[in-house]
Protein backbone atom coordinates (compact mmCIF):
# COMPACT_ATOMS: atom_id res chain seq x y z
CA UNK A 1 0.00 0.00 0.00
CA UNK A 2 1.42 3.44 -1.04
CA UNK A 3 2.46 5.95 1.94
CA UNK A 4 2.91 9.08 -0.78
CA UNK A 5 1.29 11.99 -0.06
CA UNK A 6 1.12 14.89 -2.97
CA UNK A 7 1.11 17.98 -1.37
CA UNK A 8 0.03 20.89 -3.31
CA UNK A 9 1.44 24.54 -2.91
CA UNK A 10 0.63 27.82 -5.40
CA UNK A 11 1.76 30.98 -3.78
CA UNK A 12 4.74 32.14 -1.71
CA UNK A 13 2.45 31.97 2.04
CA UNK A 14 1.71 28.28 1.56
CA UNK A 15 4.90 27.29 1.25
CA UNK A 16 5.40 28.32 5.26
CA UNK A 17 2.27 26.42 5.50
CA UNK A 18 3.53 23.45 4.02
CA UNK A 19 7.34 23.77 5.04
CA UNK A 20 6.24 21.89 8.37
CA UNK A 21 3.67 19.56 7.33
CA UNK A 22 6.42 18.10 4.81
CA UNK A 23 8.74 17.64 7.81
CA UNK A 24 6.52 15.85 10.18
CA UNK A 25 4.79 13.42 7.12
CA UNK A 26 8.47 12.47 6.84
CA UNK A 27 9.04 11.88 10.30
CA UNK A 28 6.47 10.04 10.50
CA UNK A 29 7.09 7.82 7.98
CA UNK A 30 5.05 9.19 5.23
CA UNK A 31 6.61 9.93 1.52
CA UNK A 32 5.65 13.96 0.89
CA UNK A 33 5.61 14.77 -2.86
CA UNK A 34 5.82 18.87 -3.53
CA UNK A 35 4.13 20.18 -6.23
CA UNK A 36 4.13 23.74 -6.72
CA UNK A 37 1.55 24.92 -9.28
CA UNK A 38 3.29 28.29 -10.39
CA UNK A 39 0.45 29.88 -9.69
CA UNK A 40 2.59 33.25 -8.19
CA UNK A 41 5.91 33.64 -9.66
CA UNK A 42 8.08 35.35 -7.02
CA UNK A 43 11.15 36.77 -7.33
CA UNK A 44 12.25 36.36 -3.53
CA UNK A 45 11.90 32.63 -3.61
CA UNK A 46 15.61 31.58 -4.42
CA UNK A 47 17.99 29.42 -3.04
CA UNK A 48 18.20 31.41 -0.14
CA UNK A 49 14.70 31.52 0.73
CA UNK A 50 14.17 27.62 0.76
CA UNK A 51 17.37 27.48 2.75
CA UNK A 52 17.04 29.97 5.22
CA UNK A 53 13.32 28.48 6.37
CA UNK A 54 14.54 25.05 6.19
CA UNK A 55 11.60 24.84 3.12
CA UNK A 56 11.91 21.76 0.54
CA UNK A 57 12.55 22.38 -2.59
CA UNK A 58 9.59 21.45 -4.95
CA UNK A 59 9.64 18.21 -6.79
CA UNK A 60 7.89 20.06 -9.94
CA UNK A 61 6.51 23.22 -10.52
CA UNK A 62 3.98 23.48 -13.42
CA UNK A 63 4.96 27.16 -14.07
CA UNK A 64 1.20 28.46 -14.50
CA UNK A 65 1.36 31.72 -14.00
CA UNK A 66 -1.16 34.54 -14.08
CA UNK A 67 -4.67 35.04 -15.14
CA UNK A 68 -8.32 35.50 -14.82
CA UNK A 69 -9.58 33.45 -11.83
CA UNK A 70 -11.49 31.39 -14.83
CA UNK A 71 -7.98 30.69 -16.56
CA UNK A 72 -5.89 30.13 -13.99
CA UNK A 73 -8.19 27.31 -11.77
CA UNK A 74 -8.81 25.83 -15.65
CA UNK A 75 -5.07 25.46 -16.07
CA UNK A 76 -4.24 24.15 -12.92
CA UNK A 77 -6.73 21.67 -13.39
CA UNK A 78 -4.99 20.78 -16.65
CA UNK A 79 -1.26 20.43 -15.40
CA UNK A 80 -2.39 18.95 -12.37
CA UNK A 81 -4.41 16.08 -13.53
CA UNK A 82 -1.14 14.09 -15.23
CA UNK A 83 0.93 14.42 -12.79
CA UNK A 84 -1.69 12.77 -10.02
CA UNK A 85 -2.30 9.94 -12.44
CA UNK A 86 1.17 9.11 -12.86
CA UNK A 87 1.87 7.85 -9.69
CA UNK A 88 -0.50 6.17 -7.22
CA UNK A 89 -0.67 8.69 -4.32
CA UNK A 90 -2.85 8.36 -0.75
CA UNK A 91 -4.04 11.72 -0.86
CA UNK A 92 -3.53 15.07 -2.10
CA UNK A 93 -2.97 17.72 0.37
CA UNK A 94 -3.87 21.16 0.18
CA UNK A 95 -3.25 24.24 2.45
CA UNK A 96 -5.19 27.63 2.42
CA UNK A 97 -7.59 29.54 -0.21
CA UNK A 98 -5.81 29.94 -3.04
CA UNK A 99 -6.94 29.11 -7.17
CA UNK A 100 -4.71 26.17 -6.20
CA UNK A 101 -6.05 25.22 -3.35
CA UNK A 102 -9.72 24.26 -5.27
CA UNK A 103 -8.14 23.59 -8.60
CA UNK A 104 -5.69 20.24 -7.19
CA UNK A 105 -8.83 19.15 -4.51
CA UNK A 106 -11.34 19.26 -7.57
CA UNK A 107 -9.31 17.20 -9.81
CA UNK A 108 -8.39 14.82 -7.05
CA UNK A 109 -12.17 14.47 -6.25
CA UNK A 110 -12.83 13.90 -9.72
CA UNK A 111 -10.32 10.91 -9.72
CA UNK A 112 -11.58 9.42 -6.13
CA UNK A 113 -8.48 10.81 -4.56
CA UNK A 114 -8.60 11.55 -0.88
CA UNK A 115 -8.45 15.54 -0.19
CA UNK A 116 -6.74 16.62 2.84
CA UNK A 117 -7.30 20.29 3.48
CA UNK A 118 -5.15 22.21 6.08
CA UNK A 119 -6.23 25.16 7.53
CA UNK A 120 -9.72 24.34 6.40
CA UNK A 121 -12.96 25.82 7.61
CA UNK A 122 -12.37 29.52 7.66
CA UNK A 123 -14.98 32.01 6.79
CA UNK A 124 -15.44 35.67 6.28
CA UNK A 125 -19.08 34.99 5.07
CA UNK A 126 -18.12 37.35 2.49
CA UNK A 127 -18.72 36.01 -1.10
CA UNK A 128 -17.65 39.01 -2.83
CA UNK A 129 -14.04 37.43 -1.66
CA UNK A 130 -12.18 34.94 -4.08
CA UNK A 131 -10.79 33.23 -1.36
CA UNK A 132 -14.21 32.90 0.42
CA UNK A 133 -15.49 30.87 -2.35
CA UNK A 134 -12.21 28.50 -2.38
CA UNK A 135 -12.43 27.79 1.18
CA UNK A 136 -15.99 26.64 1.07
CA UNK A 137 -15.35 24.50 -2.06
CA UNK A 138 -12.58 23.18 -0.84
CA UNK A 139 -13.97 22.22 2.43
CA UNK A 140 -17.33 20.45 0.31
CA UNK A 141 -14.46 18.09 -1.28
CA UNK A 142 -12.22 17.18 1.87
CA UNK A 143 -12.51 13.84 3.79
CA UNK A 144 -9.97 15.40 6.26
CA UNK A 145 -10.49 18.65 7.94
CA UNK A 146 -8.08 20.46 10.06
CA UNK A 147 -8.93 23.10 11.93
CA UNK A 148 -6.81 26.53 12.99
CA UNK A 149 -8.99 27.25 15.68
CA UNK A 150 -12.79 27.01 17.05
CA UNK A 151 -14.85 28.85 15.11
CA UNK A 152 -13.57 26.53 12.10
CA UNK A 153 -15.05 23.17 13.53
CA UNK A 154 -18.02 25.13 14.18
CA UNK A 155 -18.66 26.67 10.58
CA UNK A 156 -17.91 23.07 9.23
CA UNK A 157 -20.02 21.68 11.27
CA UNK A 158 -23.28 23.83 10.67
CA UNK A 159 -22.32 23.04 6.94
CA UNK A 160 -23.33 19.09 7.30
CA UNK A 161 -19.89 18.14 7.51
CA UNK A 162 -19.18 14.49 9.29
CA UNK A 163 -17.67 15.65 12.68
CA UNK A 164 -15.29 12.42 12.20
CA UNK A 165 -13.73 14.28 9.66
CA UNK A 166 -12.72 17.24 11.73
CA UNK A 167 -9.79 17.63 13.33
CA UNK A 168 -8.64 20.91 15.45
CA UNK A 169 -4.90 20.84 15.53
CA UNK A 170 -3.95 24.33 15.60
CA UNK A 171 -1.86 26.76 13.54
CA UNK A 172 1.03 25.03 10.87
CA UNK A 173 2.06 29.07 9.69
CA UNK A 174 2.28 29.66 13.72
CA UNK A 175 4.90 26.44 13.85
CA UNK A 176 6.97 28.30 10.43
CA UNK A 177 7.33 31.35 12.63
CA UNK A 178 8.04 29.97 16.40
CA UNK A 179 10.85 27.88 14.18
CA UNK A 180 12.32 31.10 12.84
CA UNK A 181 11.23 34.03 15.11
CA UNK A 182 14.80 33.64 16.96
CA UNK A 183 16.64 33.61 14.53
CA UNK A 184 15.20 36.72 12.09
CA UNK A 185 17.02 39.57 13.56
CA UNK A 186 20.47 37.63 12.83
CA UNK A 187 19.74 36.86 9.29
CA UNK A 188 17.91 40.14 8.92
CA UNK A 189 19.53 43.46 7.69
CA UNK A 190 16.12 45.12 6.67
CA UNK A 191 16.53 47.88 8.81
CA UNK A 192 20.65 48.26 7.18
CA UNK A 193 19.47 47.23 4.14
CA UNK A 194 16.63 50.06 3.44
CA UNK A 195 18.23 52.28 5.27
CA UNK A 196 15.19 52.94 7.47
CA UNK A 197 17.03 55.75 10.15
CA UNK A 198 17.02 55.99 13.86
CA UNK A 199 14.04 58.75 13.40
CA UNK A 200 11.81 55.19 13.19
CA UNK A 201 13.69 53.93 16.37
CA UNK A 202 13.06 50.19 16.80
CA UNK A 203 9.53 50.11 19.20
CA UNK A 204 8.04 53.55 17.56
CA UNK A 205 6.70 52.57 14.80
CA UNK A 206 3.85 51.30 12.82
CA UNK A 207 4.07 48.62 9.58
CA UNK A 208 1.63 48.86 6.96
CA UNK A 209 0.73 46.25 4.11
CA UNK A 210 -2.08 46.37 2.10
CA UNK A 211 -3.22 44.81 -1.11
CA UNK A 212 -6.61 43.43 -1.39
CA UNK A 213 -8.86 44.22 -4.18
CA UNK A 214 -11.68 46.18 -1.95
CA UNK A 215 -9.33 48.18 -0.84
CA UNK A 216 -6.71 49.02 -3.37
CA UNK A 217 -8.75 48.60 -6.53
CA UNK A 218 -11.43 51.32 -5.83
CA UNK A 219 -10.27 54.82 -5.77
CA UNK A 220 -12.85 55.60 -3.50
CA UNK A 221 -11.88 53.61 -1.02
CA UNK A 222 -7.79 53.74 -1.44
CA UNK A 223 -8.01 57.63 -1.70
CA UNK A 224 -9.70 57.49 2.17
CA UNK A 225 -7.46 54.75 2.84
CA UNK A 226 -3.95 56.91 2.06
CA UNK A 227 -5.84 59.94 3.90
CA UNK A 228 -6.21 58.26 7.17
CA UNK A 229 -2.36 56.77 7.15
CA UNK A 230 -1.08 59.77 6.32
CA UNK A 231 -2.90 60.71 9.45
CA UNK A 232 -1.47 57.52 11.58
CA UNK A 233 2.14 58.50 10.70
CA UNK A 234 1.48 61.98 12.22
CA UNK A 235 1.84 59.66 15.59
CA UNK A 236 3.85 57.30 14.94
CA UNK A 237 6.50 56.90 11.85
CA UNK A 238 5.17 54.41 9.44
CA UNK A 239 6.82 51.46 7.47
CA UNK A 240 4.83 50.64 3.88
CA UNK A 241 5.59 47.16 2.47
CA UNK A 242 4.09 47.70 -0.82
CA UNK A 243 2.50 44.79 -2.86
CA UNK A 244 2.84 45.44 -6.59
CA UNK A 245 -1.06 45.18 -6.97
CA UNK A 246 -1.08 48.17 -4.33
CA UNK A 247 2.01 50.35 -5.77
CA UNK A 248 0.12 50.30 -9.44
CA UNK A 249 -2.78 51.48 -8.03
CA UNK A 250 -1.68 54.20 -6.22
CA UNK A 251 0.54 55.62 -9.56
CA UNK A 252 -2.83 55.20 -11.58
CA UNK A 253 -4.40 57.61 -8.99
CA UNK A 254 -1.33 59.70 -8.15
CA UNK A 255 -1.04 58.48 -4.96
CA UNK A 256 2.61 56.98 -4.95
CA UNK A 257 4.36 60.36 -5.15
CA UNK A 258 2.87 61.82 -2.39
CA UNK A 259 3.48 58.96 -0.06
CA UNK A 260 6.75 59.21 -1.30
CA UNK A 261 7.03 62.28 -0.08
CA UNK A 262 5.98 61.87 3.05
CA UNK A 263 8.82 62.34 5.45
CA UNK A 264 6.88 59.95 7.98
CA UNK A 265 6.22 57.31 5.70
CA UNK A 266 9.08 54.56 4.62
CA UNK A 267 8.10 52.91 1.43
CA UNK A 268 9.86 49.62 0.79
CA UNK A 269 8.94 47.01 -1.69
CA UNK A 270 7.69 43.30 -1.18
CA UNK A 271 9.59 42.15 1.78
CA UNK A 272 11.09 38.46 2.24
CA UNK A 273 9.77 36.85 5.24
CA UNK A 274 12.21 37.07 7.96
CA UNK A 275 12.15 40.75 7.37
CA UNK A 276 8.74 41.24 7.22
CA UNK A 277 8.77 39.14 10.80
CA UNK A 278 11.48 41.24 11.65
CA UNK A 279 9.91 44.12 11.60
CA UNK A 280 6.83 43.08 12.46
CA UNK A 281 7.98 41.82 16.31
CA UNK A 282 9.92 45.07 16.71
CA UNK A 283 6.49 47.28 15.78
CA UNK A 284 4.29 49.33 18.16
CA UNK A 285 1.37 48.17 15.93
CA UNK A 286 0.49 46.53 12.42
CA UNK A 287 -2.12 47.72 9.88
CA UNK A 288 -3.33 45.09 7.32
CA UNK A 289 -5.96 43.57 4.98
CA UNK A 290 -3.72 40.38 4.93
CA UNK A 291 -5.70 37.33 6.84
CA UNK A 292 -2.00 35.34 7.82
CA UNK A 293 -0.49 39.29 9.59
CA UNK A 294 -3.86 38.59 11.83
CA UNK A 295 -2.44 35.52 12.74
CA UNK A 296 1.21 36.35 13.32
CA UNK A 297 0.48 39.46 15.24
CA UNK A 298 -1.57 37.71 17.61
CA UNK A 299 1.47 35.06 18.31
CA UNK A 300 3.92 37.85 18.54
CA UNK A 301 1.49 39.97 20.83
CA UNK A 302 1.98 42.77 18.76
CA UNK A 303 -1.13 44.90 18.19
CA UNK A 304 -2.92 44.18 14.69
CA UNK A 305 -5.44 47.28 13.35
CA UNK A 306 -7.30 45.27 10.45
CA UNK A 307 -8.20 47.16 7.83
CA UNK A 308 -11.46 44.90 6.71
CA UNK A 309 -15.04 44.58 7.30
CA UNK A 310 -14.78 41.30 8.27
CA UNK A 311 -12.12 38.55 8.99
CA UNK A 312 -11.81 34.93 8.55
CA UNK A 313 -10.04 34.19 11.78
CA UNK A 314 -12.41 35.75 14.33
CA UNK A 315 -10.08 34.05 17.42
CA UNK A 316 -7.85 36.89 16.66
CA UNK A 317 -9.81 39.11 17.88
CA UNK A 318 -11.66 37.33 20.70
CA UNK A 319 -8.51 35.97 22.11
CA UNK A 320 -5.28 37.75 20.27
CA UNK A 321 -4.27 41.24 19.56
CA UNK A 322 -6.49 41.80 16.12
CA UNK A 323 -9.24 45.01 16.53
CA UNK A 324 -10.98 45.31 12.47
CA UNK A 325 -11.59 48.53 11.87
CA UNK A 326 -12.91 48.35 8.58
CA UNK A 327 -12.13 51.65 6.25
CA UNK A 328 -13.75 54.27 8.87
CA UNK A 329 -11.01 56.65 9.22
CA UNK A 330 -12.65 57.26 12.71
CA UNK A 331 -12.24 53.60 13.85
CA UNK A 332 -8.78 53.61 12.55
CA UNK A 333 -7.64 56.85 13.88
CA UNK A 334 -9.64 55.95 17.69
CA UNK A 335 -7.39 52.32 17.41
CA UNK A 336 -3.74 53.70 16.99
CA UNK A 337 -4.31 56.17 19.57
CA UNK A 338 -5.41 54.03 21.51
CA UNK A 339 -2.43 51.95 20.99
CA UNK A 340 -0.24 54.49 21.16
CA UNK A 341 -1.46 55.64 24.70
CA UNK A 342 -2.03 52.51 26.35
CA UNK A 343 -0.33 49.66 24.29
CA UNK A 344 -3.50 48.59 22.93
CA UNK A 345 -4.67 44.82 23.12
CA UNK A 346 -2.77 42.20 24.65
CA UNK A 347 -4.43 39.17 23.55
CA UNK A 348 -3.31 35.95 24.47
CA UNK A 349 -2.12 32.71 22.42
CA UNK A 350 -5.40 30.59 21.11
CA UNK A 351 -4.88 26.81 22.20
CA UNK A 352 -2.61 24.29 20.01
CA UNK A 353 -0.68 27.78 18.30
CA UNK A 354 2.52 26.25 20.19
CA UNK A 355 4.56 25.16 16.89
CA UNK A 356 3.41 21.56 17.19
CA UNK A 357 0.69 21.86 15.06
CA UNK A 358 2.18 19.85 12.02
CA UNK A 359 3.11 17.32 14.13
CA UNK A 360 -0.48 16.74 15.01
CA UNK A 361 -1.64 16.45 11.33
CA UNK A 362 0.68 13.58 11.05
CA UNK A 363 -0.37 11.83 13.48
CA UNK A 364 -3.91 12.01 12.27
CA UNK A 365 -3.04 11.27 8.79
CA UNK A 366 -0.91 8.25 9.75
CA UNK A 367 -3.53 6.57 11.73
CA UNK A 368 -5.47 7.53 8.69
CA UNK A 369 -3.95 5.50 6.23
CA UNK A 370 -3.32 2.91 8.85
Amino acid sequence: MTNKILCVVGARPNFMKIAPVVRALKKAGITPFLLHTGQHYDDAMNHTFFQQLGIPTPDVNLAIGSGSHAVQTAEIMKAFEPVLVSDNYKAVLVVGDVNSTIACSLVAAKLHVPVIHVEAGLRSNDRQMPEEINRVLTDRLSDLLFTTEPAGECNLLNEGVDPDRIHYVGNVMIDTLLSNVSQAPELSDVFDRHQITADFGKGEYAVLTMHRPSNVDDPKILHGLIDSIQKVAESLPLIFAVHPRTKASLERNQLFDVLAADQNIHLLPPLEYLDLLTLMRHAKMVLTDSGGLQEETTALGVPCITLRENTERPVTVDEGTNTIVGTSDELIQKTVQNIVKSGGKSGCVPKYWDGKAAERIAAVIKGWMN
